[in-house]
């Protein structure tokens, strides 16, 4: 008897090579449906960023041809997933479903879904194929979530070798007459005006990019990678946006960095590796405390004394113009690109929240928005990380002083040059904040969350 359709729902993983869902489905047998739904209905879900959505975008027309390279085509629709999967399920015919698994908030919309597809008699299965290790099977010896990166990453590495990817599958049988969206109506690139001309000059989404983008960062930039912290060398591997979006998997990244890898690469290996285990720290912490993005971490930070910004000094922030070469260049490259070296990620985000003192989550949903690798892990993660207020945190004693990290990072001031080179001269603006001031207030707020915490 000829199976009924598989739905393979995608989400954050918009590849066809280690995607786990539809490697089930194609074994299962039968005709393919692989549906990206743009669920921007759901409370569970955070609707994603005005760069998100350029990325989207060009990643879905990128899986769309691939998918029909394979025999098969992308069903696009858009709502909550409440309705729309139940309602494409029923207009199909469909036997099973099957996706990799969310670690957020919208894991409890997959949770509903699952057990009404499987009390109505639907195979329904979810995977990992986002994550190198799941959240609830990395604990501590008492058997609790670790809130301090180094003895997770120690435990995950003690937890086995990530798992091989899968081949992608050779062919696939599409269904015919399934009603889809255009991508094009749902409006996701800018228009009026088209901001997004820096992206397109830094990006290529889509899975092919993500391949060439890892291959030029092992063959390339690794076995620099231990000046990483030097925002004007192409040292790190800006693979972030396609594994935000899933066009590359970790598993993918584990095992092409085990191979054909020159000696200087070999070297910086396993720090780059940690890296990726920080994103599974943050996944870790999100999965356990799904409000990362809105409440602090540790709650004696609701205490904390935020400053209302005076009129523009926030919007000054946002793009550039504080004064502060360092803060201004990081602030423009995002702009322009979509996109914040690392190092200077953590400059702008402790001007804002130390110098400045403006509430972290202010420049949480300001990067957000501009970020094409705005995670929801992540982002929340790090800013919490930096305000003091998250799992593992910098001391809040440990302020960014932006001018000594540009003499130590950006010596040559190659960066600051690039994306501010007014820096200087009689045009560029004068410093909003006194940096020691500011420091020393910020300092004196957090002995105000101290002594709050010990009342």
């Amino acid at each position: 008897m000829r199976p009924s359709p598989s739905i393979v729902w995608l989400r954050d993983d918009l590849r066809i090579t280690d995607n786990p869902a539809l490697d089930a489905a194609v074994r299962r047998g039968g005709p393919v449906i692989v549906l990206y739904l743009l669920d921007d209905a759901s409370p569970e879900v955070r609707p994603l960023g005005a760069a998100s959505r350029w990325w989207l975008h060009h990643s879905l027309e990128r899986l769309r041809d691939a998918l029909r390279a394979l025999g098969a085509d992308l069903t696009l629709r858009r709502g909550s997933a409440r309705t729309e999967l139940p309602a494409l399920v029923e207009q199909s015919g469909a036997g099973a479903v099957y996706w990799n698994r969310r670690y957020g908030a919208a894991r409890e919309v997959d949770a509903e879904l699952k057990t009404r597809f499987t009390e109505e008699g639907l195979e329904v299965q979810s995977f990992q194929g986002s994550l190198l290790f799941e959240p609830w099977t990395i604990r501590t010896g008492s058997g609790t979530p670790f809130k301090v990166f180094t003895p997770f990453w120690r435990a995950c590495l003690a937890a086995g070798e990530p798992r091989e990817p899968l081949d992608a599958p050779s062919a696939l049988e599409g269904v015919e007459g399934v009603a889809s969206d255009d991508l094009d109506d749902w409006e996701l690139l800018p228009t009026a005006p088209d901001w997004a001309e820096g992206l397109r000059e830094t990006w290529t989404p889509g899975e092919a990019g993500a391949h060439e983008r890892l291959e030029a960062f092992a063959d390339e930039h690794l076995g620099e990678y231990h000046r990483r912290d030097e925002p004007a060398v192409p040292a790190t591997s800006m693979l972030s946006p396609h594994l935000k979006f899933g066009e590359l998997s970790p598993f993918q990244i584990w095992h092409r960095l085990q191979r054909d890898l020159d000696a200087s690469a070999r070297k910086n290996r396993a720090k780059f590796l940690s890296e990726l285990g920080w994103r599974e720290f943050s996944y870790t912490i999100l999965f356990h405390f799904t409000e990362l993005g809105r409440k602090n971490f540790r709650p004696e930070f609701d205490a904390m004394p935020w400053r209302r910004p005076e009129a523009g000094e926030l919007e000054a922030w946002q793009h550039g113009r504080t004064g502060i070469p360092l803060v201004d260049a990081g602030m423009r490259e995002l702009w322009r690109t979509g996109y914040m070296h690392n190092r200077v990620r953590m400059v702008t985000a402790s001007f804002l929240t130390k110098n400045l003192r403006i509430d972290w989550r202010e420049g949480e949903a300001w990067f957000w928005d501009c970020l094409v690798d705005a995670d929801e892990a992540n982002n929340s993660a790090s800013w919490q990380w930096v305000a003091g207020s998250g799992a593992d945190a910098a001391p809040y004693f440990r302020v960014f002083n932006p001018e000594l990290q540009a003499k130590k990072f950006d010596g040559h001031g190659l960066y600051v040059n690039r994306w501010v080179p007014e820096a200087g001269t009689p045009a560029y603006p004068e410093p909003i904040v006194d940096l020691k001031q500011s420091r020393q207030a910020a300092l004196d707020a957090y002995e105000e969350v101290k002594a709050a915490a010990r009342s």
